[in-house]
Parts: C-alpha cells; sequence; structure tokens
C-alpha cells in the first residue's frame, strides 16, 4: 500500500513518525560529515529539499534527540556502526531566515533580532545555576528583539559557547535560507543596511567562533563575497554547478520511476519527466522537481505546482524591467531555444539592474534555467572564459513563464485584447485606439524611470512583444530582431493558415531633431521596412506580397502611433 504524500511538511521527525511519503535522503548527513568542512553554503532551488535534509542532520546529531534511533532505523545513515555512535551526540543551534521577508529594513533588522531571541528561550535553563556567571545571564537577558546590533553580531557565537561549556562538546550550527532577507532587502531597496547586520552576524558565528564543531548553510543564492562573506575565507561552497550532494536534493530518475510505481502511476513515467525533469546539479542530469513530484503522487494529474509557490517578484522585475536584449533572449527561451552567457554563481545584486549575465546566473540558482553545455573559449584579449549555454529547465517553468507575460499586461488586459483583436481584423484605426490604452496603463510598469520624458520605450514594446507571442502562439511564429533582406527587423509574424496575413513592425522613437511630427517617425519606420526589404524572409515562405502588412510604430513618450502599409487581404479569420 502506498504512503501518504502529505504536502508542506519540512519537519524530518514528523514526516517519519507518521510514516508520510519520504524519499532517503540521509546519505548527505555522511557526505557531508566526512567531508570535514568546518562552514558548508548549499544553494538549490526554492522548495528542493533544503529545509528538510536540515531537519534531517539537527535530529540526527542533536543531544535533544539522543537515543531516538526510530528516526533513523531504515535508512541508509543507520547501516555505518560509525555513524550510529554519533547520532544524539551534539549541541545544535538550528535556525532559519525563511520568513524574513520584510519591506523595510527596520521591520527586518527586529524579525532577525526577534528569531535569535525565539532560540535564546529554547535553552533557557543554561541561564539556571553557575554555568554562566552574572555578566553572561545579564547578556543572556539582553537578547531580545529590540537589541543592539553589537549585541545581535555576536549572540549567536556566544550561545555555541555556552552550549559548548553544558554538553562538553563543540556546536553544530545549521542556518536555512539564509539569502532569503538579502533579497527583499534588494527588491525593498534597503540591501547596504542589510549588508552590513549580516556580514557581522555571519562573521562572528562562523569566522571567529573557538566553539563551532561545523556549520551549515543553504540557500537559493550564493551572494558575492565582497557583500556578507568578505572575511569568511573558511567557507566550503557548493552552487548546483558543484559536482557535490549531487543527489541529495530533487529526486534522480530512479527515484521518480520508484515513487511513480508505489503510487500506481508507473504508465505516467513520460508525462512525468516532460513536465518536472531537466534540472542538473554538478554533472548529475535528469533530476526532478521534488515539491510537483509530491503534489502529482497525491493528485494525480501534471500541473505547475512549483512554479506557483512563489511570487516569482525578483525574477519577473529583472525580466520585465530589463533592456531590450533581455526580453529578446528570454523571448528565444520562451520558443524553446538557448541563450548563451558567461555565468558568475556569485550573485551581485547590485549589478542585476545592469548586467545580463547576472541576471541569468540568478535563474540559474534559481532553478529556472538549466546548463545544457559548458564551452571554454578564447576571448578577444587573449584571456579564457567559460560560456554557458542555457535553456529553460522544464515544461512547468515555461507555463509559469507565459502566465507572468500575460500578468504584466493585466492593468489593461481588456485594451491589450482588444489591440490583438483588432491586429486580426487588419484594422488599423482601432490598433491605435487600444495600443494607446495599453501604453498609458503599462509603460511606467515595464520602465521604472516612470517619466516620459527620458524613460526608454524600448522596455515597453519588447515586453509588448512578449505578449504578443504568448496570446498568438497558436495562429503566428513570431520572431524578433533576425536577420531577414538587408537588416534586423523588430517583429515578423508568419501565419500558420493561409487566411491569415503575415506581417512586420518596425519600432521608432520620436527625434526632434530629425522629425517634426509622430506622423513622420511612423512613415520613416516604414519606409526602412521597404529599403531594407524586411519582407524578404516572409515571401522566400511562400507567402504572396498581397499577404504581407508592414507597420511603422512610432513612440513619443506613452503616446503610439501606427501607419500600415498594405496592398490586400482582410486578415479576418
Amino acid at each position: 500500500m502506498a504512503r501518504t504524500a502529505a504536502i508542506g511538511h519540512q519537519d524530518y521527525e514528523t514526516v517519519r513518525m507518521n510514516d508520510y511519503f519520504y524519499v532517503d535522503k540521509t546519505g548527505f548527513i555522511k557526505e557531508w560529515w566526512d567531508s570535514g568542512d568546518i562552514v558548508t553554503l548549499i544553494t538549490r532551488p526554492r522548495r528542493f529539499g533544503k529545509t528538510l535534509n536540515l531537519s534531517m542532520t539537527e535530529k540526527f546529531f542533536s543531544t535533544e534527540y539522543a537515543g531516538r534511533k526510530d528516526l533513523f532505523e531504515g535508512m541508509q545513515i543507520w547501516d555505518d556502526d560509525r555513524f550510529r555512535a554519533l547520532q544524539g551526540s551534539y549541541p545544535v543551534i538550528f535556525l532559519t531566515f525563511a520568513g524574513l521577508k520584510d519591506s523595510t529594513y527596520l521591520s527586518a533588522r527586529e524579525h532577525f533580532c526577534r528569531t535569535i531571541e525565539e532560540i535564546y528561550n529554547r535553552y533557557e535553563y543554561l541561564t539556571e545555576g553557575t554555568l554562566l556567571n552574572e555578566k553572561e545571564k545579564e547578556y543572556y537577558r539582553s537578547v531580545k528583539a529590540d537589541m543592539d546590533d553589537s549585541t545581535a553580531a555576536v549572540s549567536l557565537r556566544n550561545l555555541s559557547d555556552y552550549l559548548c561549556r553544558y554538553f562538553g562538546k563543540k556546536t553544530i550550527i545549521l542556518l536555512d535560507e539564509y539569502d532569503t532577507p538579502m533579497q527583499e532587502a534588494y527588491v525593498n531597496r534597503y540591501w547596504d543596511e542589510i549588508v552590513d547586520f549580516t556580514r557581522n552576524l555571519l562573521n562572528n558565528t562562523f569566522k571567529t567562533n573557538p566553539y563551532l564543531e561545523r556549520a551549515l548553510m543553504t540557500g537559493i543564492t550564493r551572494v558575492s563575497r565582497e557583500s556578507v562573506f568578505s572575511d569568511l575565507n573558511n567557507l566550503r561552497i557548493v552552487t548546483t554547478t558543484t559536482e557535490k550532494y549531487e543527489t541529495s536534493f530533487g529526486f534522480t530518475e530512479e527515484e521518480v520511476a520508484a515513487s511513480l510505481r508505489e503510487f500506481g502511476l508507473a504508465d505516467r513515467a513520460d508525462e512525468v519527466k516532460q513536465w518536472y525533469d531537466g534540472f542538473t546539479f554538478g554533472s548529475t542530469e535528469d533530476i526532478y522537481n521534488p515539491w510537483s513530484i509530491l503534489n502529482f503522487l497525491k493528485e494525480g494529474k501534471t500541473a505547475p505546482y512549483w512554479a506557483n509557490t512563489s511570487s516569482n517578484s525578483l525574477v519577473g522585475k529583472l525580466i520585465r524591467e530589463g533592456n531590450g536584449k533581455v526580453k529578446e533572449e528570454f523571448q528565444m527561451l520562451l520558443e524553446g531555444g538557448a541563450v548563451r552567457s558567461e555565468i558568475d554563481e556569485q550573485i551581485v545584486y547590485d549589478q542585476l539592474d545592469m548586467d545580463e549575465s547576472a541576471i541569468w546566473s540568478l535563474l540559474l540558482a534559481s532553478g529556472y534555467l538549466a546548463v545544457k553545455k559548458v564551452e571554454t573559449i578564447q576571448s578577444g584579449y587573449g584571456d579564457w572564459k567559460q560560456v554557458y549555454t542555457l535553456k529553460l529547465t522544464d515544461f512547468e517553468v515555461q507555463v509559469m513563464f507565459r502566465r507572468m507575460v500575460r500578468n504584466w499586461f493585466a492593468p489593461a488586459a481588456s485594451s491589450y485584447n482588444g489591440f490583438l483583436c483588432a491586429f486580426l481584423e487588419g484594422d488599423v484605426e482601432a490598433m491605435n485606439v487600444f495600443i494607446n490604452r495599453v501604453a498609458r496603463g503599462t509603460f511606467s510598469f515595464f520602465d521604472t524611470a516612470g517619466d516620459p520624458e527620458h524613460a526608454e520605450p524600448e522596455k515597453f514594446y519588447h515586453g509588448f512583444v512578449l505578449g504578443m507571442m504568448v496570446e498568438l502562439s497558436d495562429k503566428y511564429r513570431l520572431t524578433s530582431n533576425r536577420e531577414s533582406g538587408f537588416g534586423r527587423y523588430d517583429i515578423m509574424l508568419m501565419p500558420y493558415r493561409d487566411d491569415l496575413d503575415a506581417a512586420v513592425m518596425e519600432f521608432k522613437v520620436f527625434n526632434p531633431r530629425k522629425e517634426k511630427t509622430l506622423e513622420d517617425t511612423a512613415e520613416n519606420a516604414l519606409k526602412q521596412i521597404e529599403e531594407k526589404e524586411y519582407v524578404t524572409e516572409l515571401e522566400e515562405n511562400g507567402i504572396p506580397a498581397e499577404r504581407i502588412r508592414k507597420y511603422g510604430f512610432a513612440f513619443r513618450g506613452k503616446e503610439v502611433l501606427i501607419c500600415c502599409n498594405r496592398t490586400a487581404g482582410s486578415g479576418k479569420e
């Protein structure tokens, strides 16, 4: 009989005691302990078992669980007599920053301090008797939500000292989702303040701590050493491209096959593979998303379970507000293509707005992209660099991003749909009405400057292109910035059906030094289509001239004008 596929449990004891569905990952304990590394940071995408593995590690080593062999009997780790003797033999501090998602620095700082205070409350028995002197007891009582920075900075170091004295052994420290508050700080613009606070806390806890036995941190990203790890030179970093702990997070193909057999779903293996396979950790391919697998086992149907567990606000912001090149490459990804980029796994948050490779690095760390190939090539300066070929991880991620693009136009959804209908009908007058409503409703959404005088219209119209691609993908093959004739067009729509017209669209921004009116700008766009012979690709694919429409889009701030040059064809469905 299949076990219960219980959703959302991150506590190892709860899962084991209730015999909930669980894939044995206790081999991670042995691999980590035998590595001998003092401080280890492991980055993996969200919902890949990081918290459950840390909970498992806590229950294995913590003195609070001494004698709890029932938690590990039958598991891989229990086959090793050496590790049986280690179970329940160390003091362990386990804390998580997963809930630190505050919109201001002051609330984030208070949340940090309250989290540490709660840990102190668990060990209040340390203040009894003579283990601590009066000054230390006074310090213990000062650890609370409104403590000062210096008190907070040494709080975990001091607690590991007190536990070491009490149990006679150095302390293991487990920190889950260390980077969550930093991601929120970047999104909410208090990055510098949170970095200073976090750097002092981590340095005192993991670097200048003689009472530390081992430490294990998990997170989604590897924040740059210059940001928070500048003084932490004893850190072993394991990212998604590192050949270590490759199968400890996520499910292997063999583990998924076994789970499908247990639940009588073995005949659905190909469907499950299409939806949830595609992750690569180190050199191990075919890693499956465990959250979606668990939900599939429970529901018996495929759906974007993992994609729906987060707002994806940071990823959406970076793509939405990115320049034209970012959106063009993102479009290729949505079409099933790949991007090639250098990758820096040290995420430098203050470069995300400026560096395209930093965006792809973040998407790789977050699990939205998978490495398909790595090439070492010589740059123009004579040195060597690694270039990664990246694709969307799986079908679930593609579905998530398509929904995200649709949501971009939610403030002007009716107008956007009206524009698409007008385009299909070949009604240029209606297209002009609706595109201006869309621009007024969403322009500032794509351009954070929000100032039409200094805005970047290409950010809006490349987002607009992505939206068209998502909504018209059943009727047209949409490409952008590709070569045809004697140049690169902005948008080309090649129909899948004979009753639809093809189209070429060129976008131009009003230039007051060269043009007197917006009409001049639109006409110049049409002139460029003619002079550069952008319709060549369409004609080479057998589409006659009378079924090709040419559109010139002119932008001035949030104002848009469309002119059309077409010889025939209604474009009606």
